[in-house]
């Protein structure tokens, strides 16, 4: 069974609240070295079969119609071994 990961992060020049919420919680929580926080989604598909080009390219077809928002957000595709 192949496992293929697809990743969605907002671009860098999007304001990231969730992350900023975040980003001020931990100094309360006593994490005080860390500085910024950035937020995201993972999504694990799987398939029968091998990690093929083909799979791959049809997930990151899914990824750019409905995983992620390509006016805000950026995508990675990786096969998890």
């Amino acid at each position: 069974m192949a496992r293929i990961i697809v990743e969605v992060m907002l671009k860098p020049e999007i304001l990231d609240p969730q992350g900023a919420a975040i980003a001020a919680a931990l100094p309360r929580l006593g994490f005080s070295d860390i500085t910024s926080v950035r937020q995201g989604k993972r999504f694990e598909i799987e398939f029968e079969g091998a990690a093929t080009p083909e799979k791959i390219a049809e997930v990151e077809r899914a990824a750019e119609l409905l995983l992620a928002n390509l006016v805000i957000e950026n995508y990675t595709v990786r096969v998890n071994e």
